[in-house]
């Protein structure tokens, strides 16, 4: 195996944060306030996926722990039949501002500071510590900037941003301020993705190739569509405009269209999911959960060439966003991830990384997957059928962990809030670094799929551009340099050569100058 290992640096360079970030201890909530004090915490954006986080912070709060579900906004006044809890969770009376407040346990009348459907009241609220975002996309990277400015931590539902500028705006926010954020990828709370990348680390893969991801599912009624329309769904009920967000700029650019430019639509508001203007469907829904934690353990972060294919193949509905995609993302590292889906069938292209000398196929299972097997290579020195299954695998790594995933993700956070050191105190489990990185790569794919190119990533300016031929070229260049010394422009992965045993009789290869044997016989 060492002989077949390679020099691992350049493509772990950057992994030692994620690293640890996922070996720090649990969280001691005795360490957030002194005794008379708890963390109170505004959410922003009150609907399906906030009622979650409220649920864990509710828990803590009754569990004894220094938390206080303080504040809420949203621009819907709400409903009390949606969402309710199951026998097991009894206080959760439904979406939207007022069954949030009466959930958290907000008095009615506790003023705008603690509920209002203008986020910047809660904001401008002093008492309130850290704020959970959990809008439509188009808002996240506004609200969360906003916050960090006036000295409050971020937990920000994925995707962290609804553009690429934003999220990197997001990341320089959380340095400029030294706030505690948080992009709310669950997965990111469970211990495989970094023992996956320790083995890797560890050169057990040899050069690593190839990594797959996939987030299939299926639905009768077309996705996002299963988000229940209501009659009492009105202007008068829903802030139009601040939904649309066209009054607030980012980065010079509104950051939604104007109510002439988009009616008030009920299908709009409750399934914004399916529409640009607010999202990028799968793209940045789903792909960007599993994308996160693969890029993770494969120890890579922005891409160098991004290609995003796709269509409404079934899906016929009104909708603008594919119901079936996958996105195909090269690093300069050399290696690739694939991201595939379609919204339409529930069967899992699997998720694995693929190396020279093995493979680890990553075991499904709940809230935390039950961790990952590794399989060996039968490496042919001549012609191979592709293997049709998996042998017995060389090593297993077993989950310790279960339970609540948004839980452990939300003590985490929690935990970093309460750290002095700034520098550690931003090291969590899904830092914005590490969000901007996942969400460029698939919103990259969004691009390409929308406006027909392929794109690069400018890591000197941090953004996309149009694609050219220079990276199929780059590589040609370096076969045509095999056994040397590598000085191909731009490559940083560090070894020399190729990285193949090649055969004795490859010596006879060889142009003939002047017909003159290369081999000299």
């Amino acid at each position: 195996m060492s002989k077949n290992s390679v020099n691992r640096r350049a493509f772990i360079a950057g992994t030692a944060a994620a690293g640890a970030a996922m070996s720090l201890p649990a969280a001691s909530y005795a360490r957030i306030k002194s005794a008379n004090e708890k963390l109170k915490i505004g959410f922003l954006g009150t609907g399906g996926r906030c009622q979650q986080h409220i649920d864990v912070i509710v828990d803590l709060r009754d569990e004894g722990k220094p938390v206080d579900p303080y504040a809420v906004c949203d621009v819907w006044d709400g409903d009390e039949t949606l969402g309710k809890r199951g026998n097991d969770k009894k206080n959760r009376t439904g979406r939207g501002l007022y069954p949030s407040a009466k959930t958290c346990g907000i008095p009615l009348d506790a003023g705008k500071g603690r509920i209002s459907k203008d986020y910047r009241n809660i904001l401008d609220n002093r008492d309130v510590d850290v704020v959970c975002i959990a809008t439509p996309d188009h808002w996240h990277a506004k609200m969360a900037i906003d916050a960090m400015e006036r000295g409050k931590d971020v937990y920000m539902e994925k995707p962290m941003t609804k553009t690429i500028a934003e999220a990197i705006m997001v990341v320089d926010a959380a340095v400029k301020y030294g706030r505690t954020v948080t992009v709310g990828v669950q997965s990111m709370a469970d211990p495989t993705w970094h023992a996956a990348l320790d083995y890797i680390k560890a050169g057990n893969l040899g050069h690593v190739l190839q990594g797959t991801t996939s987030y299939y599912r299926n639905s009768s009624v077309g996705q996002w569509r299963y988000y229940p329309l209501k009659k009492d769904m009105t202007p008068k009920t829903i802030d139009w405009r601040m939904f649309l967000g066209c009054d607030f700029e980012l980065g010079g650019n509104k950051l939604g269209p104007t109510p002439e430019e988009m009616p008030f639509d009920r299908a709009i508001w409750g399934q914004w999911r399916c529409y640009w203007p607010f999202g990028g469907g799968m793209f940045t829904d789903l792909f960007v959960h599993q994308t996160t934690h693969l890029i993770a353990a494969m120890g890579v972060r922005f891409p160098s060439r991004v290609v995003g294919a796709g269509g409404i193949y079934m899906e016929y509905d009104g909708r603008d966003v594919p119901d079936t995609a996958t996105v195909v993302a090269d690093y300069e590292e050399g290696c690739q991830v694939i991201i595939s889906a379609t919204m339409c069938n529930d069967v899992q292209l699997g998720e694995m990384i693929r190396g020279h000398l093995g493979t680890i196929k990553f075991l499904d299972g709940g809230d935390y997957i039950k961790g990952f097997q590794v399989f060996g290579q039968d490496i042919k020195g001549g012609p191979a059928k592709p293997a049709s299954g998996f042998a017995e695998p060389i090593h297993t790594f077993k989950n310790p962990k279960s339970g609540n995933a948004t839980r452990a993700l939300w003590e985490n956070f929690l935990e970093h809030v309460s750290m002095a050191d700034k520098v550690a105190r931003r090291e969590t489990f899904s830092t914005p670094e590490l969000g901007a990185a996942a969400f460029s790569t698939v919103n990259m794919g969004v691009q390409s799929y929308r406006f027909g190119k392929a794109l690069f990533w400018d890591k000197e300016k941090r953004v996309p551009k149009e694609a050219d031929a220079s990276w199929a070229s780059q590589w040609e260049a370096r076969s045509k340099k095999h056994g040397k010394p590598n000085q191909i422009q731009g490559w940083t992965g560090g070894e020399k050569g190729s990285l193949l045993t090649p055969p004795d009789y490859q010596k006879l290869e060889g142009p003939w100058i002047g017909g003159k044997d290369p081999a000299g016989s």
